[in-house]
């Protein structure tokens, strides 16, 4: 079994455990390679790991409980000496990833690589291309970290994005837009409002970041007890 380590009473208990059952779904964790502290129902996971991959891997099964509000990841990564690699080896696995997606401006995008974890700066036009040049290079063998300083450039006036994201949640199947509320404060969107589940608040985090030219948003929707 996954290890546990001590959790406050009531509901804190009861994600705890469902944390723990939604980690022994999670095919690439390991037994025994995490523990899971509960408190005010903020999921902490600790432990360690042989690979970047698995650590979110983790985070992403304690995100999917009903009742968790939120996850702070402080497993570490320590790779087997068989996946060491010279930080020089890994900038050039790096850039070639990078140029290789299609989806990316590899001209726009700089690579640093320091004791394995790999630096990202530049700017793209939409959030997705900032994430997908994180999903690039993270599963790359030898890292152990991604810091992604890229910077998405604002394209819409914040009314034009205040729009976007309340059409956008207006069709999203995942979210009742009726109970959130979009601000737009020049390239941040703010999200409020109250929703039944962590998985509907990211769901609504996800849409928003999916406008283009969003470089932040700061999601202060609560989920319900």
């Amino acid at each position: 079994m996954v290890r546990a380590t001590v959790a406050d009473t009531g509901a804190d208990q009861h994600i705890q455990r469902d944390v723990l059952a939604e980690l022994e779904w999670e095919a690439p964790v390991r037994p025994n390679e995490i523990g899971v502290v509960v408190k005010d129902r903020v999921v902490t996971l600790t432990g360690w790991v042989d690979s970047l991959p698995k650590k979110w891997a983790a985070a992403a099964a304690a995100h999917r409980v009903r009742g968790v509000l939120a996850v702070a990841n402080d497993i570490e990564v320590r790779l087997p000496g068989d996946a060491e690699r010279t930080d020089a080896d890994l900038a050039a696995a790096a850039a070639r990833a990078l140029a290789w997606n299609a989806a990316l401006p590899g001209e726009d995008i700089d690579v640093t690589v320091s004791r394995g974890w790999v630096i990202l700066k530049g700017e793209v036009e939409w959030q997705f291309q900032r994430n997908e040049a994180e999903r690039s290079v993270r599963s790359l063998l030898g890292v152990k970290g991604v810091v992604n300083q890229i910077a998405v450039k604002p394209r819409l006036t914040p009314a034009g994005l205040k729009e976007k994201v309340e059409e956008a949640l207006l069709r999203c199947a995942k979210t009742d837009a009726s109970r959130i509320t979009v601000a737009a404060q020049g390239s941040t969107l703010v999200l409020k409002g109250t929703v039944q589940a962590l998985a509907e608040r990211d769901e609504a985090e996800r849409v928003a970041w999916s406008a283009p030219g969003v470089s932040s948003v700061d999601n202060r929707i609560t989920v319900s007890s």
